[in-house]
């Protein structure tokens, strides 16, 4: 295992794209980082220079203390898995995880090789498919066979390129748990591309957000969540994604298209002597007021006094556990270039601004229906209509949320520990 550093790393193609441009990212020896972003956005791309199948036009990557811009992808001792799995259709499951170490001629005996085979199938419930051929397995299994040959190769670090993008959405979930299983497991510094940002935020130490090239922002998936840096990270993270509204400043009040929020001391800081701003509500903000009582706030623990207000509601979706309601607006001209770029980049479809909010599911409210609608102003997020800065954004917050995630991930390793030397213990005894 080791260290990944890349130090202003830019990849310019000879038509003269700029598809990378100077990315700074430490991954720690261990460590599992997620690169995520919008389609174009040089994910692919920057893991490809890692793993030495793509040049690096400038800048410097180091595998542990070793420069390794000019090494061969054979040389730097990383093991990568595929979105297509990259399988040999003529050999069985055993012989396909045992290629690359029979690929190192002599290196291994075959009592070696067939102790590390059977371990990696072991560790991904293979054993009983060890005999069959990648065509009678199904997606989960051949991308678990993938999996099986990147473990035996005991490398410094895994790659990993969008590898459940080709699987169903029920296989996508059960593998996501494999994966940070494995990884907890075996604890290899992980590299792991990826548009989906579900698996960016269950599965990731940290996650690196890119767009067009350039990193936004490198946090754990709370640090993102809670703390986004600007206008574009607050969009990509979060499933629905975070409402953007028009704030107009007229005297001490915020006027947003459907309510207005008196300005406290925390927005009044970030809002400074401008007089439009963008805001930016999570869905899961919102609580339908009918179910809080009369109170001005709902009486959960760290909630303020929060803000009422009525809304016309356009559609709903009943999901089970949560229920979506749709409230149409209509946004500001001044900052409407700037949202429909933020869309563009996130991949949107231009549909008519619309804001969405996510009620518990016992919520009686329904399309059509005038409702009465609470959030608590501490939750809002303030953004610069022209920079895209989050001027809400905490830094002191910021930094509490990335300590604490490192304090769980060491707990999580030493749970995992614990467990390996658990299971090896009747290994030996039955040795």
């Amino acid at each position: 295992m080791a260290s990944i550093t890349l130090d202003n790393i830019v990849k310019t193609y000879p038509d003269g794209f700029t598809a990378v441009k100077g990315i700074d990212l430490d991954i720690a020896d261990g460590e599992f980082v997620i690169l995520v972003g919008p389609s174009g956005c040089g994910k692919s791309t920057l893991l490809r220079m890692i793993v030495g199948l793509e040049d690096i036009s400038s800048g410097e990557l180091r595998i542990g203390d070793e420069v390794v811009n000019d090494k061969a992808p054979r040389d730097r001792d990383l093991a990568m898995v595929f979105q297509n799995y990259a399988l040999y259709p003529h050999l069985t499951v055993y012989e396909n995880i045992a290629f690359p170490l029979r690929l190192a001629k002599g290196k291994f005996s075959e009592e070696e090789i067939d102790a590390k085979v059977r371990r990696a199938s072991t560790l991904l419930e293979l054993d009983e498919h060890l005999d069959r051929k990648p065509a009678n397995l199904s997606g989960g299994q051949r991308q678990r066979v993938a999996m099986g040959r990147a473990i035996v190769r005991e490398a410094q670090a895994f790659l990993f390129d969008e590898p459940l993008s080709n699987l169903d959405a029920k296989l996508r979930g059960q593998m996501r748990t494999e994966i940070a299983r494995l990884q907890r497991a075996l604890a290899t510094t992980t590299v792991y591309v990826t548009h989906d940002q579900t698996e960016a935020m269950t599965l990731g130490d940290r996650v690196a957000v890119l767009r067009r090239g350039e990193l936004q922002q490198v946090a754990s998936p709370r640090g993102l969540y809670d703390q986004p840096v600007n206008l574009f990270v607050a969009g990509f993270i979060g499933s629905p994604p975070m409402n953007f509204l028009p704030g107009e400043v007229r005297g001490d009040v915020l006027h947003l298209p459907l309510v207005d929020v008196p300005l406290d001391d925390r927005l009044r800081r970030a809002v400074g002597d401008r007089e439009l701003v963008i805001v930016g509500v999570r869905p899961d903000a919102f609580l339908d007021a009918e179910t809080m009582g009369p109170g001005p706030g709902d009486g959960r623990a760290g909630r303020g006094e929060g803000v009422r207000f009525e809304a016309d509601i356009d559609v709903t979706e009943w999901m089970g556990e949560v229920l979506y309601a749709y409230v149409p607006f209509e946004t500001h001209d001044a900052v409407r270039g700037k949202l429909e770029e933020l869309d563009r980049d996130l991949d949107g479809e231009g549909m008519r601004t619309q804001m969405i909010v996510a009620l518990e599911s016992m919520s009686r409210i329904r399309e059509g229906d005038r409702a009465e609608l609470w959030f608590d102003p501490s939750s809002m997020h303030v953004f610069d209509p022209e920079s895209g800065d989050n001027l809400t954004r905490d830094e002191e917050r910021a930094a509490e949320l990335e300590d604490d995630a490192r304090e769980q991930r060491k707990r999580a390793l030493e749970r995992a520990r614990k467990r390996a030397a658990q299971d090896e213990t009747p290994a030996r005894a039955e040795t």
